[in-house]
């Protein structure tokens, strides 16, 4: 690639294109400047759908950098409504939907809101997709997405937890991740949602797909200097530990990055646990039933989320995260 001129802020978004798309010997990366700038002008909707689906399938074809995605993600939370009068202590972003398995997470945000933690969940739900979003699963039990701010204070007050659609605080970013609906493929804005920490948590927790892209969340957030931020290879991509296997954390602590190998949690390869339906999640939540790989998915996800906010070691946070868990009250919520 060409070095960049870091000062040159383009006009108009054919410019940015044509910087870009240049081809591998002459095409450019931005800056974190100019990244910012040109999202700016994508959320502001001064972009043409042909040249909104342009830049974002250029650069996924390329690889977004880091400080790509730096400047991106500061465009995109200048931009955000949402106004909670909460200290939040998790964010949690919700955005990939599970294949094999039930959201297991959402018990692991229970019993950090049980323990007297805010948690505040962020996601969108792809109508398209077979996968299982946390929107059906909160239609399935009956409960209520917080629709505003308001209504999301209310909650927090209430519950000690809230999920609220992307769509309904950030309507622009949701508009540039329907892109996938018409060119087939994801963007970095599906990254950089998981990024927003829209309520500006203490504590950042991301679940990712696809491999180096965990280090690439650690880059972004030293370069933006957020505070706690851990980041693992997650159950289809979501913020939830895959109990069957190993895994590695990658966060960003006090200004300083680390990594962390946890084991594995479940020794037997368990079967599709969706297959419970959401009520699976009450079940094991009361203690009616029990499902030992959702509890050991909602005990590795709390050790992921306390390791980081506390800079615990694996063994410590495990330790810690199984006795939350089994310290749960057992009583279910009836979210509104």
């Amino acid at each position: 690639m060409s070095v960049r001129d870091d000062s040159v802020l383009f006009e108009n978004i054919k410019s940015y294109i044509s910087l870009v798309g240049r081809g591998q010997k002459s095409g450019k990366t931005l800056s974190q400047n100019q990244a910012e700038h040109l999202m700016s002008e994508l959320l502001l909707g001064k972009a043409l759908p042909e040249q909104m689906g342009a830049i974002l399938m250029l650069l996924r074809m390329r690889e977004e950098t880091a400080d790509e995605l730096a400047g991106f993600l500061k465009a995109c939370r200048n931009k955000s409504s949402l106004a909670l009068n909460h200290a939040i202590s998790y964010d949690f972003g919700a955005y990939a939907g599970k294949r094999r398995h039930l959201p297991w997470f959402l018990l692991a945000v229970m019993a950090l809101a049980e323990s007297g933690e805010k948690v505040f969940i962020h996601g969108l739900e792809e109508q398209d997709s077979n996968r299982v979003y946390l929107d059906s699963i909160y239609r399935d039990l009956g409960w209520s997405m917080a629709s505003s701010s308001s209504h999301a204070n209310t909650q927090l007050d209430t519950f000690g937890f809230s999920y609220m659609s992307i769509s309904c605080f950030h309507p622009s970013m949701t508009t540039l991740m329907q892109t996938r609906h018409t060119l087939g493929l994801r963007s970095c804005m599906h990254s950089l949602s998981k990024m927003l920490n829209p309520a500006k948590a203490s504590c950042s927790v991301h679940g990712i797909f696809h491999r180096d892209l965990d280090s690439m969340h650690i880059d972004v957030a030293h370069l933006l200097q957020d505070t706690n931020v851990a980041c693992i290879r997650g159950d289809s991509g979501e913020v939830e530990a895959t109990p069957e296997k190993a895994f590695m954390m990658h966060s960003y602590e006090d200004g300083h990055s680390n990594q962390r190998e946890y084991p594995i949690l479940l020794d037997n390869w368990a079967l599709q646990t969706r297959k419970l339906g959401a009520a699976g999640l009450k079940d094991t939540w009361t203690r009616n039933k029990v499902c030992k790989y959702g509890e050991q998915a909602v005990i590795g996800t709390l050790a992921v989320a306390l390791a980081c906010k506390h800079s615990l070691s694996t063994s410590e946070s495990i330790d810690k995260a199984t006795s939350l868990w089994h310290s749960r009250s057992g009583v279910w919520p009836n979210v509104q």
